[in-house]
């Protein structure tokens, strides 16, 4: 049994695949496209959104997060956060920058009674991550 997470972003689903492979070395297994989708029913595809990403599949070190563009709504990142475990302090100070670059950084990297380095922040999609290294 695996619990993974599949984030909905509004229409910039590519973007931040993109922007995961640089900061965090994330390894794509799957794109597919509105318009690559074995099944074309009318009206299932919004005009203009053909080439927004349907399904994305992605791995970052032995996680798989899953990923499309919500074509219908305006999709929020409330309520959770993903948790990435680091190895040592520089590993956690690297990837924390790079994950606030455009985003807000909740509570900055730190030490803790739990990890010698903690921190939070949201990125520039809204996704809310806690860094930490593990003890």
């Amino acid at each position: 049994m695996a619990v993974q997470p599949y984030l909905l972003f509004d229409g910039c689903c590519e973007e931040a695949v993109e922007f995961y492979k640089r900061a965090l070395g994330a390894e794509v297994n799957m794109l597919l496209r509105y318009k690559e989708s074995p099944e074309q029913q009318p009206g299932m595809v919004k005009p203009g959104h053909e080439n927004k990403i349907m399904h994305a599949n992605f791995r970052i070190g032995d996680s798989v997060i899953m990923a499309s563009d919500d074509c219908t709504g305006h999709p929020s990142f409330q309520g959770f956060s993903l948790s990435l475990t680091v190895k040592n302090e520089a590993e956690a100070d690297r990837a924390f920058a790079a994950l606030s670059e455009g985003g807000q950084v909740r509570m900055p990297l730190t030490k803790t009674f739990f990890s010698p380095r903690f921190g939070m922040l949201a990125d520039r999609f809204g996704v809310a991550w806690m860094v930490h290294v593990s003890p």
